[in-house]
């Protein structure tokens, strides 16, 4: 047991990197100069970097998975990378189908991976309604301009 707890902390911490440097990313490229570039009072242009910042960080996300799925392989407690990252994929967001169980010997690393999945998740909606909150406040700025 304490093997999958160490196991899983330190991927964990991989991931929690990962998705620091897909925020980080996404926050540069989301930069208050940028945003004026773009004359974000415009709906459909604010929409789309809504969706570039979705993007960017489910591309973080995904990679993250690949992690997870690449230690299921490694340990051998899943005997191919495609099956591993289904059942990763299915894990981390918590949809849970059982169709594909890890060994006795390393089920504990799928909680730990749920567990994971639910931080990442809520951080990476925390920083969406962030940038939501963002274009509000810079749409009345122009709006204060006009």
């Amino acid at each position: 047991m304490l093997n999958q707890i160490l196991v899983g902390a330190a991927i964990i911490v991989i991931t929690l990197l990962i998705h620091a440097g897909g925020m980080s990313l996404a926050l540069r490229w989301l930069s208050m100069t940028y945003v004026k570039k773009l004359h974000l009072a415009w709906f459909w242009i604010r929409s789309l970097v809504v969706a570039a910042l979705v993007l960017i960080l489910f591309a973080a996300t995904l990679l993250e998975a690949s992690v997870w799925a690449a230690v299921y392989v490694a340990l051998g407690a899943i005997s191919n990378f495609e099956e591993a990252l289904y059942f990763s994929m299915v894990t981390y967001t918590t949809l849970g189908y059982g169709d594909v169980v890890l060994s006795d010997q390393w089920r504990l690393l799928s909680s730990i991976e749920a567990a994971n999945g639910l931080i990442i998740f809520a951080w990476t909606t925390a920083l969406i309604i962030v940038a939501l909150r963002r274009f509000s406040r810079r749409i009345r700025e122009f709006k204060a301009l006009d």
